[in-house]
């Protein structure tokens, strides 16, 4: 460990945490007493029948003619939400359509995202935001634009609103796949909530509003305890809580707000095949190391304002975020060292600051009418992160490993923006949306280990900047009133790790340099038709390529810069209340990836497929309401096969990716052909049933079918204990990581109030 950056410790920060949670129960506990004393003998006289709304669950997904800027952008709304069947809070976000959110490792980390024929590993190309603040994290220790949902509380989360493609101004870096936005909400029935469930799972909530002042004040806090199915349980161990204050609405209002998440746990990493089929590991839920696992810690502090002026809305955010993580993982065992293994700490602390300003308004020139808005963005970043060799969790010294398996660094990213947009309406049938955007970004890193990595001719440090100008339009024809045809084209990025930008990048792939903004072009054609007042549907034909494709690299658990990359495909999104009582919610996604030119994926294979990259996503749910006491969600969720290597075996790179075989595929510890993943189908059931005075009962069957399929698989080079001697550069094999069985978990809360 260099001396001149010591580890941080943190026992003040949890200390404060535990404090700021036993101040949130407390209020809470202040806020549900005096509730339920009020409005006891008001439960007890209010209709069952009442306590659910009459609402139409997709209808804000219907809405969207007139207004839309392509085919590609949705709200989903407060009620599809909290009946949707997920078991961790991150599947809150696969109600946006065609897209999947899985997990390879422990439950405290981020998940894995998938879309439109990507694998956005935990978050790159995804921009998202919680409460106006944004989530990805940029030059992150275990991967670009890292998004940790594992802090939603999701009874708070109001609505999400979501668009996809680099065709709208005001979306930034990591947004050019895809962008949502959650919204918490603001006020919330004063409630108790108390969950047990298989596999080990507990979980408490407590949550709360009352009026403070010309405002209101809410109050939530949850503890969860999870197993999970593996012979080395996670043990994970989460703590939320959330204190809100706000005034009037989304037009003329404001809130303050903070939050406070801290998890420990264990983890179960993907583990070779070999490893199960040889015994090694019992089955699909062992191990081969039971220390690998981690911890997590966010505190935020945000404010949102918005105000009717001068005929037009002006909106403004700011926010403050620490993040510390700590990931223990060995993904390839014996292939660096030998003697103590693989297992590695991914560290990091991070204070972000930043903010946002938006403008709009309606302005007439002539008889054509033009809405415009304005914005600009900010945001800093200040970060000690790294990756170190250890030992059942014990430091080891990184000199005794090759140079590029440990890093150091401190790094200072800034990035700031601004857009302009224009939505004109020519005529009836006919309007344009055009938009500008420049990004830049300026980043500078210490390297810590300089001395280390400069005797393998290379180094972190240094600093990097770029700016990029992003033109983005659509052309909207509405033939009739219930149909819309959409044209948009744009251009967006995704920022790269600062530390790979100051690195000298291979020339293989195309990139004499590692660009820090690395862009993207998109093109698409779509419709949107609502041909009954309950029936609508969108469809989307795309193309998007990618100057530099984030390679996820399994060797070191981290993302890289790569080639240049193509995808085209379609997306069909259908909404239908087929009865008063129930409705159906349809998408399907197939796509088409591929490189622009031939990729070694280090394992002796080499072509043009895009490892990890579904050929097809998609979602069924069905949503039932208004049947008395009984609400439900019942939701399937598809993933499609992808690749895991980059194409077949070839003699040439098998010869590079192993230097002490024997030489070409024959000889190479890899397999013959093309290797792919498998995908999922997962069908997932919550059932709600209220009961008098405020009480109600949830029932949640999750992998209703008991699906034996991988969560997640990947492809790549790793050496067991018992194959040091044998395999020199160690073995290519499938490593996956397993869908939960069968499970259920029953909740019983009580609402106090209406």
């Amino acid at each position: 460990m260099p001396p001149d950056r010591p580890r941080r410790d943190t026992s003040l920060t949890a200390r404060a945490g535990m404090l700021w949670t036993i101040g949130v129960a407390s209020l809470l506990g202040s806020l549900i007493a005096r509730a339920g004393l009020a409005s006891d003998l008001q439960q007890a006289l209010t209709p069952v029948a009442m306590a659910l709304s009459e609402v139409t669950i997709t209808a804000e997904r219907l809405d969207l003619l007139g207004s839309a800027t392509s085919a590609s952008e949705g709200v989903v709304a407060d009620q599809e939400l909290q009946l949707t069947p997920a078991y961790r809070p991150g599947q809150l976000l696969e109600t946006v359509p065609g897209l999947i959110v899985t997990l390879h490792s422990g439950e405290g980390k981020a998940n894995q995202f998938l879309m439109r024929g990507y694998n956005l590993d935990h978050g790159t190309d995804l921009a998202t935001f919680v409460d106006a603040m944004p989530v990805n994290q940029p030059t992150h220790a275990h991967g670009q634009g890292y998004t940790d949902l594992n802090f939603v509380i999701p009874e708070l989360a109001d609505a999400i609103g979501y668009s996809k493609g680099p065709y709208y101004a005001s979306v930034g870096d990591f947004g050019a796949v895809g962008s949502v936005h959650m919204r918490y909400r603001d006020s919330i029935a004063d409630q108790l909530s108390v969950s047990a469930g298989t596999l080990d799972y507990q979980r408490y909530l407590a949550a709360g509003s009352t009026s403070a002042g010309a405002g209101t004040l809410l109050a939530a806090a949850e503890l969860q305890h999870y197993d999970g199915p593996f012979l080395n349980p996670d043990d994970a161990r989460k703590q939320n809580s959330v204190l809100r204050y706000s005034q009037g609405d989304q037009h003329d209002g404001y809130s303050l707000t903070g939050m406070f998440y801290h998890q420990l746990w264990n983890s179960t990493t993907d583990i070779p095949q070999r490893a199960i089929d040889d015994g090694l590991v019992a089955d699909r839920y062992g191990t081969l190391d039971p220390t690998d696992g981690g911890r997590a810690q966010r505190a935020s502090l945000s404010w949102q304002y918005d105000r009717t002026l001068a005929g037009g809305q002006f909106s403004a955010s700011s926010y403050f975020i620490y993040n510390q993580l700590h990931l223990y993982s060995d993904f390839t065992h014996f292939l660096v060292d030998p003697l103590h293994g693989d297992q590695e700490e991914q560290f990091e602390n991070r204070h972000a600051f930043g903010g946002t300003a938006d403008y709009s308004r309606l302005l007439l020139v002539g008889a054509i009418a033009n809405e415009i808005s304005a914005g600009v963005v900010t945001r800093y970043d200040s970060l000690d992160l790294g990756r170190l060799p250890t030992e059942a969790r014990v430091p080891q010294l990184p000199q005794d490993d090759p140079a590029s398996f440990s890093d150091s660094d401190h790094v200072y990213l800034f990035s700031a923006a601004a857009y302009a947009q224009a939505t004109t309406r020519w005529t009836q049938g006919f309007r344009s949306v055009f938009g500008l955007r420049a990004d830049c970004q300026h980043g500078s890193d210490v390297d810590y280990l300089a001395a280390l990595h400069e005797s393998a001719s290379y180094s972190n440090s240094g600093t990097a900047s770029q700016c990029l100008l992003q033109p983005k339009g659509s052309l909207i024809f509405a033939p009739a009133e219930q149909l819309e045809f959409y044209l948009s084209a744009g251009q967006g990025f995704h920022s790269a790790d600062l530390r790979g930008v100051n690195q000298d990048r291979d020339p293989g792939l195309g990139l004499p340099r590692t660009p820090l903004l690395a862009k993207q072009d998109g093109q698409e054609l779509g419709l949107r038709a609502q041909p009954r007042s309950n029936l609508a549907f969108t469809l989307a034909l795309y193309n998007l390529w990618q100057q530099s494709e984030t390679i996820i690299d399994p060797d070191i658990g981290q993302d890289t810069a790569g080639p240049a990359s193509r995808r085209y495909g379609y997306e069909f999104n259908l909404s239908w209340q087929i009865r008063r009582w129930l409705e159906l919610y349809g998408s399907y996604s197939g796509n088409h990836t591929r490189f622009t030119h031939d990729f070694d994926d280090g394992t002796g294979h080499l072509g043009r497929f895009i490892t990890d990259a579904p050929v097809a996503t998609g979602s069924l749910a069905l949503y039932l309401t208004h049947l008395g006491r009984w609400s439900a969600g019942l939701d399937y969720r598809y993933l499609g096969r992808y690749a895991l290597s980059s194409g077949p075996c070839v003699d040439a790179a098998a010869a590079r990716d192993f230097p002490g075989s024997a030489g070409g595929c024959a000889g190479a510890p890899t397999l013959a052909g093309q290797v792919d993943g498998k995908g999922f189908g997962e069908l997932n059931l919550d059932a709600h049933y209220a009961l008098r005075s405020g009480w109600e009962a949830t029932l949640g069957i999750y992998n209703l079918l008991n699906s034996h399929a991988p969560a997640a698989q990947f492809w790549y080079v790793d050496r067991l204990k018992s194959e040091i001697a044998t395999y020199p550069d160690g073995r290519a094999d499938i490593h996956q990581h397993p869908l939960e069985p069968i499970m259920a978990r029953l909740s019983i809360s009580r609402k106090f109030g209406s």
